[in-house]
């Protein structure tokens, strides 16, 4: 029997907007867990499951193997070729989204009420038996061989890449989740299949849905469309550490212009300290126009038309990262005044007011994102797999504003670390080498 655990109705209140958003959470027959937000206004489902564990599963001689997989399941599945389940799709007016990162796997399906039978075996299809054709194959993998081709001859591109093969040599972090141009010619069918049955388990679901269906429905529905998944896959990767020592890396590139991606270790997602994490960051390089970096780099100086920087949660190794795009006369004053603004704020902190905005910011700009059933049911997945409660989504804003300047400036004295930034640099940059 269906076993409804929790019923939470949940407002959140901002200048502009106003959401409620009431979430049952939800044990199917089967054993599969799952949130669910009745919207019955509407006759529209919203489907968003994740798996954890996603191209950190490739074999370390076929990496790229769960990227091309990832590509294929939309191409034929059952008695369907490409072109046919193509048609079947547009047919019911479904949507189905295969994506694959690093750590997890994701799908994201919209389809009406009436044809929720028939887009759900469609998508069951695609899941459990895909067809993975040879002329599929090829044709995927000659679109992602140009994907590999395009990103060596972008300098944002080489300078993430290069940044995390030095950090994570070794490790899937290390290499992009495409593969190279090598691992991807040498893929056979039996790679990808391989890929298939590691990474699409049951034992790594997180699943929420929105919309015109009831917690029963829903039990049922994921039975039938993930029932038949294998029970569990393969152990997950170990924890790595971001290790590299503080300083610049340039890679040679013919390009007027500089690209830096520059950084050191982060902070984890489910750290006591993480919301004046998220504070800070935003004050520092995360809050636009209104940041440090901005304000010193390019409204003070003229050295960039944007600098930014950001939290990198990841599961095995957390970082924060930023990016900066300058002429290759004036790269090195906009590092040097990075690595300064870093150093000043590791020592001085933030002020009272520059807290305060933040805070008005951030927990007012948060009710916009609940603005359909998508975008909900893609933050409900994400609270799953980062272990938050349903009333996280009441109480996420308190938890803001609970911050102190006194909080906010101890991490800013124990994490900022502008000794230990690491630049990579693509371009021909004067005064680095």
């Amino acid at each position: 029997m269906l076993r409804l655990i929790l019923t939470l109705c949940l407002t959140l209140t901002a200048l502009t907007a106003r959401a409620e958003v009431n979430i049952q959470t939800l044990t199917s027959p089967g054993g599969i867990n799952a949130w669910l937000v009745e919207e019955t206004s509407i006759p529209f489902v919203a489907l968003e499951i994740r798996i954890r564990g996603g191209a950190n599963l490739d074999l370390p001689d076929a990496r790229g193997a769960t990227n091309l997989m990832v590509g294929l399941l939309e191409e034929g599945a059952g008695d369907l070729d490409a072109q046919a389940f193509a048609t079947a799709r547009e047919t019911l007016a479904a949507s189905y989204g295969f994506r694959v990162f690093d750590d997890s796997f994701s799908l994201s399906a919209q389809f009406l009420t009436e044809n929720q039978d028939r887009a759900v075996d469609l998508l069951r299809s695609a899941l459990v038996t895909p067809r993975f054709d040879q002329d599929a194959i090829d044709r995927v993998r000659d679109q992602i061989a140009s994907i590999i081709a395009s990103d060596a001859t972008d300098p944002s591109s080489i300078s993430g890449d290069t940044f995390y093969a030095m950090a994570y040599p070794g490790h899937p972090y290390g290499t992009s989740l495409n593969g190279t141009p090598e691992s991807l010619a040498a893929l056979k069918r039996d790679d990808i299949v391989a890929a298939h049955s590691r990474v699409l388990t049951r034992d790594r679901l997180y699943v929420a849905a929105v919309g015109d269906i009831s917690a029963v429905e829903l039990g049922a529905l994921l039975d039938r469309l993930l029932g038949d998944l294998p029970a569990t896959g393969p152990e997950l990767p170990p924890q790595v550490p971001f290790a590299l020592p503080g300083g610049v890396t340039v890679v040679d590139f013919p390009t007027p212009q500089s690209v830096a991606l520059f950084g050191h270790a982060g902070m984890e997602r489910d750290h006591p300290d993480y919301f004046a994490m998220h504070l800070l960051n935003h004050i520092l390089g995360g809050g636009g126009f209104e940041s440090r970096l901005m304000q010193e780099v390019r409204e003070k100086r003229g050295l960039t038309y944007g600098v930014a920087s950001f939290l990198v949660p990841r599961d095995y190794s957390a970082l924060w990262l930023g990016s900066v795009t300058s002429d290759n006369t004036t790269i090195e004053q906009a590092i040097d005044v990075i690595r300064a603004e870093w150093a000043r704020m590791a020592t001085d902190g933030v002020t009272a007011q520059e807290l305060e905005v933040a805070k008005t910011y951030v927990t007012g700009e948060y009710p916009l994102r609940f603005d359909g059933n998508a975008p909900i049911a893609e933050i409900l997945v994400g609270m799953q797999m980062v272990g938050l409660p349903p009333d996280y989504v009441i109480n996420r804003n308190d938890f803001m504003n609970a911050v102190t300047l006194e909080d906010i400036n101890r991490v800013a004295a124990e994490w900022l670390d502008p000794d230990g930034l690491v630049f990579l640099v693509v371009g021909q940059p004067e005064g680095l080498e």
